[in-house]
């Protein structure tokens, strides 16, 4: 039996269970909480009682979501000793002496919450953030709270990390398993050093660190993509700690460690779908990894490889590193001696190294700090430790540097140490390569006038398209094939080798006596695409070289026919899967993700990258092939058109492309520019998160296209349920939010307004904020088409109105 001190409580039988259980506001010392019983919080978000998870046997009290239908366990007080016998009497009473918390498994102490201090009327209370409180009914001072004792969830407004006043470390543990909420092995802390920070373990072994707070967030962490989250981050004579809170306080969201994935996830809740939503994870990638590429050296993930050795050092073990084994590091070129004449190199952006060997003083300026790891002989770097505004703080590194990583979009300054000497060869290189550069850009001019030479040569020598051109390969510089090679490899033209047709004409497989499987683009007598597309296909794309751009093997310019000959894809165009609704399920949010970054980067090399600056004129779907491992290629230029030097638009009266994809500007006055290629990319990225059509689009409720539907849904606050339902739950909430952002943004009506591809790479790329979206082009469709001119006024005109002198839309 319990001991006198403690007040009667009652003992019930698993007979009692299946009884109706009982919900209360509070419990005081003369109280129990039973099986069967529960604790709600005033608003009922979150309740407290007894629960066996999965398919384990054993029963735990926690607290969890009352809010949501998908029961989520937040914290539990027993994990370590589960209530193991199923007949025994499981009770929650408090201790009306010491106050404090103890729960029974009938008469042995399986659980207690140690208060902080005695209180006249305890009395324990669930609260709507999902903190467990004791406190004194009477002063409402909180002697014991769950926050302080977390399991492997963080909630808005717990901290992780240090109270020094009470004596109390806060940290994360993994659940084992599913079924068992037992500690793990993947943990999280705050690391109680001079320059704290928080730092993942696997056991004894640190797993990653997110770097020390630079007076914003965490120098591991880039720039915040949606302003979703807040940090806040204490440090003094009472308190180590971090928080963070949702800026939208209508989400449900936690942070939670995963065992299985070894990763700490953010996850939100979608009331749309009943579900958990992931929104960003740590480890973010490779280089994450603690320590991954030894000391003195930094890990950058699209580098390849990713391991560099930093400015000054070079790898100390050669061999090792060639195979990728980096555990030996990096060694400086040249030893320093403390007599030696030395001085700072400037590393950018980086994610600081381990702190765990630093000194901090937060008063010191960056000169200061400057001075004092000068005057230090063992002081290897130095840096800000408040990037704000001028920068001020100051820690410095004494020993190896370890666990640096390069942050795209964010990071801090490392002042690392180097011999005089290295750095005036640094600045002497610079110098050299300025001229370099110089006298490149003149090679780059000559080679560009040449060019144009070049082009205007294949111009006249293609006039002749109908002629046999065999034995002028070397003018073309691109192989011809004759016509009984395209003959044969594709079974002469047949229908069973027929894989589509276009404006263009039909396209068919084939397969050269060597093997290689080719598509072939045959022109068509009847077709609208003749001779002038098919010479600025050939012109354009002849010697293009990207990975997202279709491979253009040869041509064939013989008698009547006139064919273009690609590398062949196995899975054919985009269309064929996002708008068919059985095969748009093998893409999943991973697939369609690394398609929209993959057509953005051949859009890039086309705009700024290429020999000329190409604007495609017809970016769609079809337009977008599917290599074997469902990478991205684009295909048709004979629509595209070419300029030079820094020219980026033009004027046409011949309006050609598809509807559906074609900007306003383009559409209605016939001015292209590389914007305009960025409305279709626009178009073409709300198609791949939707698997809709932007035109033929329908939703009984409202007369909009895609573009109008997605705009509606932004406004409202909903864009998730825009998201194509094939995709199912394998998404990454931050991901899919990001994309849609940018979407909207390629598709405002002002060509000025949207970004330019190289800012559609970033941004896809990085998680730095956005912009607001301004109102679309082209949002409307079916009775009318929302039209804008550069006034930015409204003008409705159905779709025969349009004022152009020739349009040829497909």
């Amino acid at each position: 039996m319990a001991n006198a001190s403690l007040t009667l409580f009652l003992f019930l039988s698993l007979f009692l269970f299946s009884s109706p259980s009982t919900a209360v506001d509070f419990i005081t010392s003369s109280q129990n909480l039973t099986h069967g019983d529960t604790l709600v919080s005033a608003k009922g978000f979150f309740e407290l009682g007894f629960f066996t998870p999965g398919n384990s046997t054993n029963r735990y009290l926690g607290i969890w979501y009352k809010i949501i239908p998908v029961r989520t366990i937040v914290w539990v007080a027993n994990r370590e000793n589960p209530i193991r016998n199923s007949s025994a009497v499981a009770v929650l009473k408090i201790n009306s002496t010491s106050s404090d918390l103890f729960l029974f498994e009938n008469d042995v102490v399986v659980w207690s919450g140690k208060s902080l201090k005695p209180a006249k009327s305890p009395k324990l209370q669930l609260l709507d953030d999902g903190n467990l409180v004791l406190k004194d009914a009477e002063s409402e001072e909180t002697s014991w709270q769950s926050f302080d004792y977390p399991t492997d969830t963080l909630l808005p407004g717990m901290k992780l990390g240090w109270d020094f006043k009470n004596g109390i470390q806060r940290r994360l543990s993994a659940w084992k398993t599913s079924d068992d909420p037992s500690p793990g092995s993947l943990t999280m802390e705050m690391m109680n050093t001079s320059y704290p920070e928080p730092a993942m373990w696997n056991g004894s072994n640190e797993y990653m660190r997110s770097g020390p707070w630079n007076g914003l967030q965490f120098s591991a962490k880039p720039t915040s993509a949606l302003p979703i989250l807040v940090y806040s981050y204490v440090n003094n004579k009472f308190e180590l700690s971090y928080s963070y809170e949702l800026i939208n306080s209508s989400l449900i969201g936690r942070m939670v460690l995963n065992q299985t994935k070894f990763r700490r996830e953010a996850l939100l809740w979608s009331e749309s779908e009943k579900n958990w939503k992931l929104y960003a994870t740590m480890p973010r990638d490779y280089c994450d990894t603690y320590g991954l590429c030894g000391a003195f050296g930094s890990c950058d993930i699209e580098q390849v490889p990713a391991c560099q050795c930093l400015f000054g050092f070079h790898p100390k073990v050669q061999e090792k590193w060639n195979l990728m084994d980096y555990n030996e590091g990096c060694v400086r070129n040249k030893p320093l001696n403390c007599s030696d004449k030395t001085g700072f190199a400037k590393l950018p952006g980086l994610k600081l190294p381990d702190t765990k060997q630093s000194w901090v003083n937060e008063s010191m300026s960056l000169n200061e700090c400057k001075e004092k790891c000068l005057r230090d002989c063992s002081c290897v770097a130095f840096a800000n430790t408040d990037i704000r505004g001028s920068g001020n703080g100051c820690a410095i590194w004494f020993g190896e540097l370890v666990d640096i990583k390069v942050v795209r979009k964010g990071g801090q300054d490392l002042y690392v140490r180097m011999l005089a000497s290295e750095l005036e060869t640094k600045k002497t290189s610079s110098a050299v390569v300025g001229i370099i550069v110089g006298a490149a850009a003149l090679v780059i001019l000559g080679l560009v006038l040449i060019g144009f030479y070049v082009i205007r040569s294949k111009r006249r020598n293609l006039e002749v398209a109908g002629k046999d051109l065999e034995g002028q390969e070397d003018d073309l510089e691109l192989p011809l094939f004759d016509l009984a090679t395209i003959s044969n490899a594709t079974d002469n033209f047949s229908n069973s080798n027929k894989l589509g047709e276009g404006g263009f004409g039909a396209v068919f497989r084939g397969r050269l006596k060597d093997g290689q499987e080719i598509a072939v683009k045959r022109l068509s007598s009847y077709s609208r695409q003749g001779t002038d597309e098919f010479k600025n296909e050939v012109i354009l794309i002849a010697k293009l070289q990207h990975r997202n751009l279709v491979k253009l093997l040869g041509c064939c310019i013989q008698g009547d026919e006139k064919m273009l000959i690609y590398e062949y894809m196995p899975n054919k165009s985009l269309d064929s899967f996002i708008f068919d609704s059985a095969r748009k399920k093998l893409l999943d949010w991973s697939k369609r993700f690394n398609i929209i970054c993959g057509v953005a980067r051949g859009i890039l090399y086309l705009h700024q990258d290429s020999r000329l600056r190409i604007i495609h004129r017809d970016l769609k779907a079809s337009n977008v092939l599917l290599d074997i491992d469902l990478n991205p290629k684009i295909s048709d230029f004979g629509m595209a058109r070419t300029f030079g030097g820094d020219q980026t638009e033009g004027n046409t009266q011949r309006v050609v492309g598809t509807y559906g994809y074609m900007a306003p500007e383009y559409a209605i006055d016939g001015q292209f520019s590389i914007k305009s290629d960025v409305f279709s990319f626009g178009i073409l990225m709300l198609e791949i998160i939707s698997g809709e059509k932007n035109r033929g689009f329908f939703r009984p409720n409202h007369a909009l296209n895609l573009i109008g539907h997605a705009w509606k849904l932004w406004n409202e606050g909903k864009p998730l349920e825009l998201i194509d339902a094939s995709i199912g739950e394998s998404y990454a909430l931050s991901e899919v939010l990001r994309c849609i952002h940018v979407s909207l943004l390629c598709l405002q009506q002002l060509p000025e307004d949207r970004p330019t591809m190289s800012n559609v790479v970033l941004m896809l790329s990085s998680e730095s904020s956005l912009a607001q979206p301004k109102q679309p082009g082209f949002y409307m469709e079916r009775d009318s088409l929302e039209v804008f001119s550069v006034s930015g006024k409204n003008e409705s005109s159905t779709t025969n109105e349009l004022t152009i002198t020739l349009l040829e839309a497909r």
